[in-house]
């Protein structure tokens, strides 16, 4: 297949070009253009403005898959205007040229956020009726709401499209639109916030939130590669999915594996819960690390589904173990 990949430069990007390039042939559009590996050509956004239609001097791409935007999640409102320039306009931009394109495919990487600053209950599940907070997730979600606004996606309802629904898409019947919505990406390259927490491990820092009993769900880079290319080859319905591996981890399951991997015996103190909640809100009043809302999204659960896109892939499990 020829695939055109925004952001391709970027930590996913780069990963998706090592487990694709075999396969398939593999053409980036970012802001940076540097020779990569496994890459034919990258084109800049403004080879797909609309001036450039027909697209004559483009490849004819078999897929899309859209990963360009700004990541880590913040509730700076004063930042607010850049994640919707990017993350919203980028997406539109990209999706009109999918549309008006040759490619079948497209896959959007949205995130957990646009559904859910919180979980409620015992998983997340592509039913929610989405609640974002702060722009990440926002912005998020503004993007999705256009992809659904040009391509009618399947309802989550148990009785499937509506008639409206079966019509509009009939009129596509040659294109699938996907919406990916991954958790925590882990991985070579990634420099998130497990990379800080493995850095405290990593120096010999105990940690003192051994009392909170947290859940949270991770993805793999590799179960995330396998999805991708099960999307691209299988005949999968469009539609919103949710991305995580398997398992579950707590934190302090999660420092205990990077102790075993770095050979180190894990220093995890429980300190009192009902303490360390009232140093977090003394915190809070005095503007210290350690604040409420830092204090809640370290030990707080938030576990994803992957039921749904493991069903369409007709897989009973990801190939690699969250541990």
């Amino acid at each position: 297949m020829n695939i055109l990949i925004t952001g391709i430069h970027g930590f996913v990007g780069s990963n998706l070009v090592i487990a694709l390039k075999e396969h398939h042939s593999l053409y980036g559009l970012d802001i940076v253009a540097p020779e990569k590996e496994g890459v034919i050509k990258t084109f800049s956004w403004k080879d797909i403005e609309p001036a450039s239609f027909p697209m004559r001097n483009l490849p004819e791409f078999d897929a899309i898959i859209h990963l360009a935007g700004k990541a880590h999640d913040t509730k700076n409102r004063s930042a607010a205007q850049v994640y919707f320039d990017i993350n919203t306009g980028l997406t539109r931009k990209i999706f009109d040229f999918f549309l008006e394109s040759s490619a079948k495919k497209f896959i959007f990487f949205s995130s957990v956020k646009a559904a859910a600053d919180s979980v409620e209950g015992d998983m997340l599940t592509e039913d929610v009726v989405p609640a974002p907070v702060g722009p990440y997730g926002e912005s998020k979600i503004a993007a999705e709401d256009y992809i659904k606004e040009r391509f009618i996606l399947p309802t989550t309802s148990p009785l499937g499209y509506s008639s409206f629904e079966k019509e509009e898409n009939e009129r596509r019947s040659d294109k699938r639109v996907y919406i990916l919505r991954p958790c925590m990406i882990h991985g070579p390259g990634n420099k998130g916030n497990l990379n800080l927490l493995y850095n405290v491990v990593r120096k010999g820092i105990p940690w003192p939130l051994g009392a909170f009993d947290n859940r949270r769900s991770f993805t793999s880079i590799d179960n995330l590669c396998y999805v991708v290319e099960g999307l691209l080859t299988k005949e999968v319905a469009s539609g919103i999915y949710h991305m995580g591996d398997d398992e579950a981890l707590s934190t302090n399951e999660l420092i205990a594996l990077m102790c075993r991997a770095l050979g180190r015996k894990p220093h995890i103190w429980k300190i009192n819960r009902g303490l360390m909640e009232f140093c977090a809100r003394v915190g809070t009043l005095l503007h210290l690390p350690l604040n409420a809302e830092r204090l809640r999204k370290l030990t707080e659960n938030y576990v994803v589904s992957n039921a749904k896109i493991k069903g369409a892939l007709g897989i009973d499990r990801m190939p690699v173990r969250a541990e």
